[in-house]
């Protein structure tokens, strides 16, 4: 416990306790800060306009009361809580929201962002739910509307260059964040799940100059610090969408496990997939985030006409970083109203029991208040794996 105090960790903690005060710290010097909810913002954009992107994020120790005032309580709670924590001037240090259409919450709630925060600026996304070469074009053209939307806010022309250069940097960030991945393969791991899940929640909330730097410290510490002795715990992936909190990864290892992958918006699936820089820069990232994100919201054309080919086609992917990973067992967490990952809970567990690893599907508030009786059944779960 004590190393893990030690050089870069303690910041880390700070800013993840107390998320946006380097926003705040930053605008107090001049900088720009624009908020943007979900990972398929292309964030390339924003940067490339002269802002920070800045991830909007909920709380699950917060209850949401504002939020309710405005959204009705069976919609996506998740989206409540940003909304809530956004209404009571937790990030009044962003001049504006964008919002992508990648759920029905999310598309909704956009116009009750626009009118009850009055931001001077505010964008809504509209992303394909298909992956085919129409699609692609229309979310190209999509993507070239918000470049000159917000270039007349910032008062410039967003160039080609510009959008390539932003492109690069979170490149890098996307690469570093992998070496950290590699450090959870050995068994057991370097990093712990609930440090990484800490850090990455900390740098979307970063300029990606400085998620570089700390990311390329951690490296740093990572690499001296001594691999844990003792016995070898189960390792467990988590899927589900966005987990942004570290209650549950937290939860998970503190009953006995170490948390070495997952399938989440702000883990593996939003840093994985890289974007070209060898091709027109609104084209690949058209590319990035329709084709190469996956995500339950996305409808991904099977190959094959046999279920199982579906099942490949939609999740093959996880099933690579279960077996590279060295996955013992799953824990598929959905939020309550989650209509995306609600509707796909039957397809996941067919495909991951085909893979004849154990799971443990769990439906939950968006609160830190049911943290009692999931532990119950995480703990029963880790007892039955052996």
């Amino acid at each position: 416990m004590e190393e893990k105090q030690k050089g870069m960790w303690p910041l880390v903690e700070k800013y993840y306790q107390d998320y946006g005060s380097r926003a705040r710290e930053l605008k107090k010097d001049g900088k720009k800060f624009m908020g943007y909810i979900c990972s398929f913002v292309p964030v390339e954009i924003i940067q490339a306009a002269g802002f920070i992107p800045f991830r909007i994020r909920g709380n699950v120790h917060e209850p949401i009361t504002k939020g309710n005032t405005q959204l009705e309580t069976i919609a996506c709670p998740f989206m409540r809580s940003c909304f809530d924590l956004s209404v009571k001037g937790h990030y009044d240090f962003c001049e504006g929201v964008i919002i992508p259409h990648a759920c029905d919450s999310m598309t909704r709630s956009y116009s009750v962002w626009k009118y009850s925060l009055g931001l001077p600026y505010s964008h809504f996304v509209n992303v394909p739910h298909t992956v085919n070469a129409a699609s692609l074009e229309f979310f190209e053209a999509e993507l070239n509307t918000f470049r000159k939307s917000l270039g007349r806010y910032a008062g410039k022309e967003i160039s080609a260059a510009e959008i390539t250069q932003a492109i690069t940097a979170y490149n890098q960030l996307r690469k570093k964040v992998k070496a950290l991945y590699e450090l959870r393969k050995t068994n057991p791991p370097l990093v712990s799940g609930t440090e990484m899940a800490k850090l990455l929640t900390v740098t979307a909330g970063l300029p990606v100059e400085e998620a570089n730097v700390l990311c390329d410290q951690a490296l740093d510490e990572l690499h001296q610090r001594t691999a844990p002795s003792g016995q070898k715990l189960p390792r467990i992936l988590i899927d589900g969408a966005c987990i942004d909190n570290i209650d549950l990864v937290q939860l998970v290892e503190q009953s006995g496990a170490s948390v070495v992958a997952d399938d989440l918006c702000l883990g593996m699936r939003d840093h994985w997939p890289n974007t070209d820089v060898d091709q027109d820069p609104l084209k690949a990232l058209s590319r990035r985030y329709l084709e190469k994100l996956n995500c339950p919201r996305t409808f991904r054309q099977s190959p094959g006409g046999s279920l199982s080919d579906d099942l490949q086609a939609r999740f093959g992917d996880m099933g690579a970083h279960i077996k590279e990973f060295r996955v013992d067992g799953i824990i598929l967490y959905v939020y309550k109203y989650c209509d995306p990952f609600g509707f796909e809970v039957s397809a996941r567990k067919a495909y991951l029991s085909s893979l004849g690893v154990p799971i443990l599907y769990l439906e939950d508030e968006y609160s830190a208040g049911t943290l009692g009786r999931l532990r119950t059944r995480i703990q029963a779960f880790l007892e039955m794996m052996g």
